[in-house]
């Protein structure tokens, strides 16, 4: 079983920048961050495959994923930050490959979520 613990979200004005954590307790070969506002469904935002980096359009350029391996820990650095970017932010992680590196389907371990507020 994969334990997962967020850290980091709080409010910002649009233009700004929060930096996310997710701890784990043991190494998987895909991670991943998803985000879910209110009355939407969850979305992926980035992911990491071993070490290939994938993005959701909107966030390209702004978004960036990374792990420490040593630490077991999952980052994402967001920069430029618009209010749409706001809701639950999830840290998502398996061991298979699916192929659905951005989508819910391809992840069995979820974490609790912290959110991230964007004010214009």
């Amino acid at each position: 079983q994969v334990q997962l613990l967020e850290f980091g979200g709080g409010s910002v004005q649009a233009g700004g920048s929060l930096s996310l954590s997710c701890e784990t307790n043991r190494y998987t070969n895909i991670m991943g961050w998803f985000r879910q506002a209110p009355g939407k469904e969850r979305e992926g935002v980035a992911a990491i495959y071993v070490t290939n980096t994938y993005y959701t359009d909107s966030v390209k350029g702004r978004f960036t994923i990374s792990r420490d391996r040593a630490t077991n820990t999952l980052y994402l650095q967001m920069n430029n930050l618009k209010t749409e970017d706001s809701g639950m932010y999830i840290c998502a992680a398996s061991d298979i490959w699916t192929g659905e590196i951005l989508e819910v389907s391809g992840y069995r371990h979820w974490g609790q979520g912290t959110q991230v507020t964007v004010s214009s």
